[in-house]
């Protein structure tokens, strides 16, 4: 599943670091729910933000697993 030249694609990178970015976009929605019972928002339970996560996750994991690729190839003097 490696490219031609030993380097990680893009797809695999993101299947890779998906639990990660998942738990951080979790995370982010918790605390985000907390800081807007200021404006009179009910704050999510931390099992609605997991699940939330879930499907938000994608679109995180794809543009975290592209930094990282970008910062593979600039590493290896690819870029």
């Amino acid at each position: 599943m490696t490219q031609a030249d030993g380097s990680w694609p893009v797809r695999k990178l993101a299947i890779v670091l998906y639990p990660f970015a998942a738990a951080a976009v979790a995370i982010n929605l918790f605390m985000l729910s907390l800081m807007c019972i200021a404006f009179g928002v009910p704050a999510l339970s931390p099992i609605t933000a997991i699940w939330l996560s879930i499907p938000l996750g994608i679109p995180a994991t794809w543009w975290t697993a592209k930094w990282v690729r970008g910062l593979m190839d600039e590493a290896e003097g690819k870029k």
